[in-house]
């Protein structure tokens, strides 16, 4: 039994991308920071990260290529603190969304350990182009 990709289906022109962009986002598999994805209305989704620690300017929001890249770090305290337990990550992170054709970032907040960002699909107006035929 053979394997049919979405490039090598006859009706799916174009879409050879979409399987590599599946590909990429299935070997993410680092859990931290934990999130949740929402649907916050029709065209509206909500992105929202467990970022307990860090503040707002530990944390950088980015667009890449059609992917939502989120990263945190947190600056070096250096050695003026002794833990007898760390229980809590400190770790930096990197967490990416790949977002399809319309799909904008329409705002983003970091509220009680949460950072929220919101995405908006655009609905693009329908186009029909009538295509002439020439004579070869």
């Amino acid at each position: 039994m053979t394997k049919l990709s979405f490039g090598a289906h006859p009706y799916l022109l174009g879409f050879d991308q979409l399987e590599r962009l599946v590909e990429r986002t299935a070997k993410s598999s680092d859990a931290y920071p934990p999130y949740n994805i929402e649907q916050s209305g029709p065209d509206e989704f909500r992105i929202t990260l467990a970022v307990a620690g860090f503040a707002e300017a530990d944390l950088a929001i980015t667009m890449e290529d059609r992917a939502l890249v989120i990263r945190g770090r947190q600056a070096d305290e250096g050695a003026e603190r002794v833990f007898l337990h760390r229980g809590i990550a400190a770790r930096a992170f990197q967490r990416s969304f790949v977002l399809a054709d319309g799909v904008e970032v329409s705002g983003a907040g970091l509220e009680n350990g949460l950072l929220h960002v919101d995405l908006k699909r655009a609905q693009p107006e329908p186009v029909v182009q009538t295509i002439p035929i020439r004579k070869r």
